[in-house]
């Protein structure tokens, strides 16, 4: 797998980000106008000129708009406002996301799990939402709400989250999936809980669009243990970390988490000897 700068996931929100302040001083520029006089047209701080054209301080729409209006090409603001609000998309915190609680973000992953054909998902730390049973959804959530301090709308996202399940039983969908063994024991709720949800799993393995693998933890590795990350086609990855969620659309980038992702399934188990792994869990919680 590549480890230069292209390949993190924060490059592509970065890259988007350059361009429209590369492009914000472009504007300037062939205006003729100084740092501080654009500032003085648009009722701000020199310096905020500055940050913005460095990349540092990551514009408003107003703000494009007003700089556009004040080097003279407001037919400009449209295009670069709708590139801001694009890489505003790639890189979006969680509690920005959850402010209003988490049962809107999860209905508006309904639409891009019905729209998706091919799905690859890694998890190296909980079990991923369209394979989660209510009371292990109620858990995480609560969890995440909780550290969040975001509106508690518990029952609504669980009932959303479980909704998005109605996708493995699609005959034109298809769900590779690669779980570390660790996932099966972090305990996420109670010990019924867990029994219940590596029962699930052992469910799901039985669908035919569901490939379910199993990295052991002490498999030889071609690659090292990643944040959790859902392909979507070839066309959107998207990494969730502890903040944020990041979205990757860059050709480049999303062909090495493809490349990842093929890696770590050769470090995988599927079949009965995943099956005996999640069982062995199951009698493990006694």
């Amino acid at each position: 797998m590549s480890t230069n700068s292209n390949a993190s996931p924060l490059s592509s929100a970065q890259a988007a980000r350059k361009l429209i302040a590369d492009r914000l001083g472009e504007i300037r520029r062939d205006a003729g106008l100084t740092g501080r006089e654009l500032a003085a047209r648009c009722g701000w701080s020199e310096s905020k000129t500055s940050r913005i054209e460095g990349g540092k301080t990551v514009p408003s729409d107003a703000d494009i708009r007003d700089w556009c209006r004040a080097c003279a090409v407001p037919d400009q603001a449209d295009d670069l406002v709708a590139a801001n609000r694009t890489a505003d998309s790639m890189y979006v915190q969680w509690r920005r996301r959850h402010r209003t609680g988490m049962r809107r973000v999860q209905d508006d992953l309904l639409a891009r799990y019905d729209s998706t054909r091919a799905f690859h998902i890694y998890c190296s730390n909980v079990v991923p939402g369209i394979l989660q049973t209510p009371p292990y959804a109620e858990a995480l959530i609560t969890m995440i709400t909780d550290f969040q301090n975001t509106p508690r709308d518990v029952a609504d996202a669980v009932a959303s989250r479980v909704e998005r399940a109605r996708s493995l039983y699609r005959a034109d969908h298809s769900f590779a999936i690669l779980l570390e063994e660790t996932v099966l024991k972090y305990r996420l709720g109670d010990a019924g809980v867990m029994a219940g949800q590596l029962g699930h799993l052992l469910e799901i393995m039985s669908l035919p669009a569901v490939s379910l693998g199993i990295i052991p933890a002490d498999a030889q590795r071609a690659v090292w243990p990643l944040e959790a990350f859902y392909m979507f086609d070839s066309r959107l990855v998207t990494i969730e970390t502890l903040t944020a969620e990041i979205n990757v659309t860059a050709p480049s980038e999303v062909q090495d988490y493809a490349r990842a992702f093929a890696d770590l399934a050769r470090s995988a188990v599927h079949g009965a000897a995943a099956r005996a792994i999640v069982a062995a869990a199951i009698s493990a919680l006694n």
